[in-house]
């Protein structure tokens, strides 16, 4: 994905997929494919279900992304 063109969103994680990827719905209902790349793997303990992330998109595949870092989740 080239880094001048990606943009940021924030989405939920859906479901845990077959090495290291996940499901991960948007806020405006959009659902898409996404794994943790890079240095965030390390850091990463596994997503669950429900968890808060920033992911990164580029504008040509809009169904697949990278998964930033984890956000915050509210406590409801």
């Amino acid at each position: 994905m080239p880094g001048d063109k990606a943009f940021q969103v924030e989405g939920r994680v859906m479901e845990a997929l077959a090495n290291g990827t996940y499901r991960v719905e948007l806020a405006n209902g959009h659902r898409l494919t996404a794994f943790v790349a890079g240095r965030a793997k390390r850091n990463f303990a596994g997503l669950k279900s429900g968890d808060n992330v920033k992911l990164q998109l580029s504008p040509y595949d809009l169904s697949a992304g990278r998964i930033l870092i984890e956000t915050k989740t509210a406590k409801t």
